[in-house]
């Protein structure tokens, strides 16, 4: 938001006419001086003077637009087979409509590496990402922009299976010269690679031209999985830097780069990462850090995902709201003056579980009451928005308060329905 702000006013004061978010060449050229004449002088002092006025009140204006953009988010994941089927997507915009949901978070680049709708931009083209589960992805902006739903790109960073097969060179590798593949047989790309960084800044663009409101980076991290100690890094790419240092300066990197082009930049972080140590280490993630550069950072504190003893809670599956509390609580602590600065804060946007862990020794069956503990418990540990999570999309939209509740704002045009009842579990960890 800085850096838009600041371009505003170099467009400004070089009178140069550039819109909001288009880069020109005047940036980085200051105009030749003006020579003025004695008689000229009082005429352009007056002219300096309304300009100075001008510039107030456009960047006054300016900020006010920024602002009036940001949404209290409270949402949902949205998988791009399920965002790509009309009728199981006109199900999902009726319960939006009904209740206080009103943002998504779309795959736009998946788990597996591929884009989700048709992108033409140099690198997606040159590896073929596309693989179009969403085949009409501007008709969909459409529909969800007039039901006034805020719209989030989910874009997968270093864990991609896809984009090493085509460009080896940017692989986790092992000392052997093979690729480091994790518990599933994915293969992860090297972070220290700007190359790697560049793509996924492209992709971000692309998704914001298409009419997202903002990016979010998912597996913005090293593999922790089994081998990967193995992993060996060139020291011409590390430059000394550690996986912390990496990550952040990627982070940084993204940020000024989107910022420019006007999208809002989140970031998935392990909700064990929060205190820092050794969780924080293994994948690089520095919750303090990253959030100095971001607008939104989006803790993964799924009660399902701490182990058993952990906040002095014995199961904490069992535990949504106590859990959830606590980790917020430390979410607080850990952030202290970090996300801070110049007017510039942070938002933390939990993500929240809507899945029933089977898995576990311990747990419950999740439902309407375990989805709203845990919401109550982000608003009673000070924060305002969060977004559910479920691999298949299948949500407890009965948890939710109802839009008359919130008193949100109805669209006019009526809408058809679906079934999720028969839909696959979505592609989606």
């Amino acid at each position: 938001m800085k850096a838009k702000l600041s371009l505003l006013l170099v467009c400004i004061v070089l009178a140069s006419g550039c819109k909001r978010y288009e880069r020109t060449e005047e940036e980085a050229t200051m105009p030749a001086p003006v020579v003025v004449t004695r008689g000229q002088e009082e005429k352009q002092e007056k002219e300096i003077k309304m300009s100075d006025k001008e510039i107030h009140i456009i960047t006054e204006s300016a900020s006010q637009e920024l602002q009036k953009n940001q949404v209290k988010v409270k949402g949902v994941y949205i998988s791009a087979y399920v965002a790509g089927t009309k009728e199981l997507m006109d199900e999902i915009i009726r319960h939006i409509d009904e209740t206080e949901i009103n943002a998504v978070v779309i795959d736009v680049k998946d788990d597996n590496g591929r884009i989700t709708f048709s992108m033409d931009s140099p690198m997606v083209s040159e590896i073929a990402a596309v693989k179009r589960f969403i085949p009409d992805m501007e008709g969909l902006m459409k529909t969800l922009k007039e039901h006034n739903i805020y719209t989030i790109a989910r874009i997968v960073a270093f864990r991609d299976p896809y984009l090493p097969e085509l460009k080896p060179d940017l692989a986790l590798k092992l000392a052997d010269g093979s690729m480091y593949r994790d518990n599933k047989g994915m293969a992860w790309v090297n972070p220290y690679k700007q190359e790697v960084w560049d793509y996924l800044v492209e992709v971000g663009i692309e998704a914001h031209k298409m009419g997202f409101d903002e990016v979010q980076f998912d597996y913005i991290r090293f593999s922790t999985e089994r081998g990967v100690n193995n992993v060996v890094y060139d020291q011409e790419d590390t430059r000394g830097r550690s996986k912390t240092d990496i990550i952040t300066e990627f982070i940084e990197y993204a940020y000024e780069r989107l910022s420019e082009e006007g999208v809002f930049v989140a970031a998935d972080v392990f909700g064990a990462i929060i205190g820092g140590g050794v969780d924080s280490d293994a994948v690089g993630q520095s919750y303090g850090d990253m959030a100095d550069h971001l607008d939104y950072i989006c803790p993964m504190i799924y009660p399902s995902h701490y182990g058993d003893g952990y906040f002095g809670i014995d199961h904490p599956d069992t535990k949504p709201y106590d859990t959830i509390l606590a980790a917020l609580k430390g979410s607080k602590e850990a952030l202290g003056d970090h996300g801070k600065e110049e007017g510039h804060e942070i938002v933390v946007r939990p993500w929240l579980q809507d899945f029933t862990a089977s898995y576990l020794d311990y747990y419950i069956e999740y439902g309407d009451e375990q989805v709203a503990q845990q919401i109550q418990a982000v608003y009673d540990a000070g924060y305002d928005e969060w977004i559910l999570w479920s691999a298949a999309c299948r949500y407890h939209w009965g948890a939710l308060k109802s839009s008359q509740e919130t008193g949100k704002e109805m669209p006019e045009q009526s809408k058809t329905t679906g079934s999720l009842d028969n839909q696959a579990e979505g592609e989606a960890a």
